[in-house]
Formats: C-alpha cells, sequence, structure tokens
C-alpha cells in the first residue's frame, strides 16, 4: 500500500495524529516523525530551517527503505513538506498541506523566537492553545486542551524556538510552482492562524492543479475531527485505485540500497531509460538484487561491493565491473588500497590476463574521478 509521512505542527509530538491513525491505517503505511527539537527527537541549539527538517524526514524515510511518499503535514510540517516537494521531489508522491501556509508574519515569529529563548514556552503556551483549537473545542473538550497545553510547555525551548526560527525565515512562496505532484489544500474555518484567506487559497492559486478542502476545525484538525481530515486525504488520493502491490514496495525498498551503493545520479539515469522492453527486467532486478541480496544482514557493504568487483572482472563483465569500483572508489564503498588487494587475488585465482585488464580498468577510473 502506498506510504504516507504524518509531520507534526510546531509544539507538538507525533501524538498528534493519534486519533486519525485508525482511519489513515486500514489505506495506507504510515510513517510519523517528531520533528528536530520536538518529542523523542534531539533539541540542538540555534536555528532550524526547513531544509534541514526536510532533510530530517528523508533520513527517516530512508530508514524505513521508503524511497517515495506523500507528505502530510500540520502547520509547520506542512511547510517541511511543500519545502521536500521542491528539494527532494523524487521523495515525494503527493502533498496534503493542512492548515499550513507560505506567507507566514516574519516579525511576529521574530518575537515568537525571541520570546521563548527568553522565558520558555510558557511565555506563549496560552496564546497558541487559542491559536490551535476553535472556540467550541475549547469549551467542551477541556481535557484534551489542557493535555495539548501540557504537551507545549514541557517541550523543548530550545527545540521550539529553533524551529520557530524555520517558519521565521521560509521563503517558498515565490517557488510554490515548482510544485509538480498531486497536492489537497487542507483548511479549517475556526484556524485563526493560517485561515483559507490569505493562506490555503494563496496555495491553492500558486501550487499547480492543487485542490481545496474545507473543514469545520480550527488550526489542529488532527484533534478536533481526525475522521473528517482522514476521509479527505483517502478522497483525494484514494485507496485501491493506487495501492501498490507487495512487489511495489519491494521495488522501493530496493531502490534505495540501489542509490546507497551506485549513487543517485547513475540510478536516476538509469531509471530515465526504461522502456516497455526492459522495465520488467529493471525492476526484477531491483526488487531481487538490491533488496533481497544487498539488504542481507550476513556481509556488510565494503564485502559485498568488493565480492561484485572480484566476480565481474573474474567473469569479464567489465561494464559492470567498472560501475561498481567508480562507485565504489567515488562513495568510499572500499579504498584503492583495498581495491589492488582484490585485484591481485584474482590474478592468482582467475588469471594474470584477467587481472591485468582488471588493473588497467581501475587505473583509468581512477585517473578520471582523483
Amino acid at each position: 500500500m502506498p506510504a504516507i509521512v504524518l509531520i507534526n505542527s510546531i509544539g507538538t509530538d507525533m501524538s498528534l495524529w493519534d486519533k486519525a491513525l485508525p482511519h489513515l491505517l486500514p489505506h495506507y503505511r504510515l510513517i510519523r516523525l517528531d520533528n528536530r527539537g520536538h518529542g523523542a527527537s534531539d533539541a540542538p541549539g540555534g536555528d532550524y530551517s526547513l531544509d534541514v527538517l526536510g532533510s530530517d524526514t528523508v533520513a527517516v524515510m530512508d530508514a524505513a527503505n521508503v524511497e517515495k511518499a506523500i507528505i502530510a503535514g500540520i502547520s509547520l510540517g506542512g511547510m517541511i513538506a511543500m519545502d521536500m516537494a521542491i528539494n527532494h521531489p523524487r521523495r515525494v508522491a503527493g502533498l496534503a498541506l493542512i492548515c499550513t501556509s507560505a506567507t507566514m508574519d516574519k516579525a511576529i515569529w521574530t518575537d515568537r523566537v525571541a520570546a521563548v529563548r527568553s522565558n520558555g514556552t510558557e511565555a506563549i503556551a496560552d496564546a497558541a492553545i487559542n491559536r490551535f483549537f476553535s472556540p467550541k473545542f475549547i469549551e467542551n473538550r477541556a481535557a484534551e486542551v489542557s493535555s495539548a497545553w501540557r504537551a507545549l510547555v514541557n517541550s523543548s525551548d530550545t527545540g521550539y524556538a529553533g524551529c520557530a526560527a524555520a517558519i521565521r525565515d521560509m521563503d517558498i512562496a515565490d517557488r510554490l510552482g515548482a510544485i509538480a505532484v498531486p497536492t489537497l489544500v487542507i483548511t479549517g474555518d475556526d484556524d485563526i492562524s493560517t485561515p483559507f484567506l490569505g493562506h490555503g487559497e494563496f496555495l491553492a492559486a500558486s501550487i499547480p492543479d492543487a485542490k481545496a478542502v474545507r473543514l469545520k476545525t480550527g488550526h489542529l484538525p488532527a484533534i478536533e475531527d481526525p475522521a473528517a481530515l482522514a476521509s479527505a486525504i483517502v478522497r483525494f488520493f484514494g485507496t485501491k485505485s493506487t495501492v501498490t502491490s507487495a512487489r511495489d514496495i519491494l521495488f522501493e525498498a530496493g531502490l534505495v540500497t540501489r542509490r546507497a551503493i551506485l549513487g543517485d545520479e547513475w540510478v536516476d539515469r538509469s531509471l530515465a531509460g526504461r522502456t516497455s522492453f526492459n522495465e520488467d527486467f529493471q525492476a526484477m532486478i531491483t526488487r531481487i538484487a538490491w533488496n533481497e541480496i544487498w539488504s542481507r544482514p550476513g556481509l556488510d557493504e565494503r564485502t559485498r561491493r568488493l565480492i561484485v568487483v572480484a566476480t565481474t572482472a573474474s567473469l569479464g563483465r567489465w561494464e559492470e565491473y567498472a560501475l561498481h569500483v567508480r562507485a565504489g572508489l567515488a562513495q568510499g564503498g572500499f579504498t584503492q588500497d583495498e581495491l589492488k588487494e582484490v585485484l591481485m587475488q584474482i590474478a592468482i585465482y582467475a588469471g594474470v590476463p584477467v587481472a591485468n585488464t582488471a588493473f588497467g580498468e581501475a587505473t583509468k577510473i581512477i585517473s578520471e574521478i582523483v
């Protein structure tokens, strides 16, 4: 099934999505994370940026062996999602931009960063909670509102301020036209932080072919009306019509390993060169060789790289040999000295003429990349 990465707003952790999970799990593989500075994640000092937070999310996708996913983000999470679609387009299959914006008031966030760094999150907590929820929800759901307040004041001052700086310094409004994936813009009618007028409408107008949906909630629909939020996502991105098969999941997992071994440039070029004639063969290699074999735990990556070098040289498969020698040296998969020792071994067990050619091919590659 397709994967969705769920990204939280500032001042919350991944539990923000708890009530939406039962509505989404039947349809999608879900991946949640705590943004840098929040929840169980580290809170390094200084200002953060959307680029850094987006790269953190990509690292989580790598760890989960997810090559591409729909990115659903609330508030700050939506800003990170847009940054990912611009800077990591091949990792993003679609966007659910929930109560978010590309045009926040820089002065307000400058003051908020200063306030939290001087007096902690408690200094801004009451005002933040009033922006989180609709008046009706605050009146009738005191326990949940109180829980959100406690979570906010217990969060890291350093982490909150770092993420607030990322919102303050956001610079994506002029680049939204570059987003080229299906995009759903969700706003809350009682959201006073990022209302449709001025925020959601700007996103819907700026992102090509984006669709807009409005819910009767405040700024955090995942808490106020998780069923309506999930329903909007499922209706837009679909279920059965977009469900990928187990083979597709294995392909994506293999693609992550393939990129790690051979590099993005080579893999992108290979994928771009697929045709209807060789596509099935390419998919089979990625599923089996790169997922099933290269990901086995019994040997480390360096050993597997050197085995491939020795095997392809011994069989005279010089195109594959050159590919793996180049990738191994360029990406630090092994050293020149280790390669030399492998070729010396080949000279004894596969023959001097083979080693002679292998040294020659490797020498040309070394001269190109050093």
